[in-house]
């Protein structure tokens, strides 16, 4: 599929995703966001896609936010649907079976790190700069960084961040929990690529499993009872006896899905 504001590739079952407006620092317009809505589809419908990454064109940015011309006008109505909007996409990025990951190369600001956010983790450049400055246009996140935000650096980090509107480093990010790694901007996406190939070389019907329980985590004993269910649902799969048997025989295992 061609898209006018997204770049897309297909290698080694790694679908990336490159948001491509580097003049407007990859602000997300409505195109943006219906073409991001599509490519997700992609990732689930597409066989031959195992894991994806999200990225920007570019070496500033990966998204420098929302574009902020779209949202003159809006009534509360208007207001409330475009958050809904960018709430259903994000969360189908969010609760993707297949691994998603953020490779954030520039400006995440905003809704661009809102959409970090919403992918499975995030390695970062060193030249990447987090943060939520909404309350600066008198607004608040409205793809899901109040809540995100949250179980990603804890309440403290996270109110100081959404109050005061300022920029953290990929290192501050990092050490507040919401990036996994920083590398150099050359090492950005042959070390995405990397973690990701190993990702692929799991079960995927035991990743998707993964990727839905840690997502039920809700500090209530609904999660851990979900990781039962899924936990026996394992058992009925071919790849859980290939797995358990490749090792018990010393040898790689062959997963097929099933």
């Amino acid at each position: 599929m061609s898209y006018q504001t997204l770049l897309t590739t297909l290698d080694n079952g790694i679908f990336t995703i490159t948001i491509n407006r580097p003049d407007k620092l990859n602000a997300i317009n409505k195109t943006v966001m219906d073409e991001l809505n599509a490519a997700v589809d992609e990732v689930y419908s597409n066989p031959a896609i195992q894991s994806a990454m999200i990225t920007g064109a570019g070496p500033k940015a990966f998204v420098a936010g929302a574009d902020i011309s779209e949202f003159m006008g809006l009534t509360k109505e208007q207001g409330m649907a475009l958050s809904k909007k960018g709430h259903d996409i994000f969360f189908k990025i969010e609760h993707s079976p297949k691994p998603i990951v953020a490779a954030v190369n520039g400006f995440a600001l905003g809704g661009g790190c809102e959409l970090a956010l919403s992918c499975h983790f995030i390695i970062a450049s060193e030249q990447a700069k987090f943060g939520q400055p909404e309350v600066n246009l008198g607004l608040i996140p409205g793809y899901g960084g109040t809540q995100r935000l949250v179980q990603a650096a804890g309440k403290g980090r996270a109110m100081e961040l959404l109050l005061s509107g300022k920029t953290i480093s990929a290192q501050e990010a990092m050490s507040y929990g919401i990036v996994n790694s920083v590398v150099a901007p050359e090492e950005l996406l042959p070390k995405v690529k990397e973690v990701l190939l190993n990702i692929q070389s799991k079960a995927p019907i035991a990743l998707a499993k993964v990727i839905d329980c840690v997502n039920r985590f809700d500090h209530t004993k609904h999660g851990y009872d979900h990781e039962v269910k899924q936990f026996g649902e394992c058992f009925a799969t071919e790849d859980m006896k290939e797995g358990a048997t490749a090792f018990l025989e010393k040898r790689k295992p062959d997963f097929k899905g099933k």
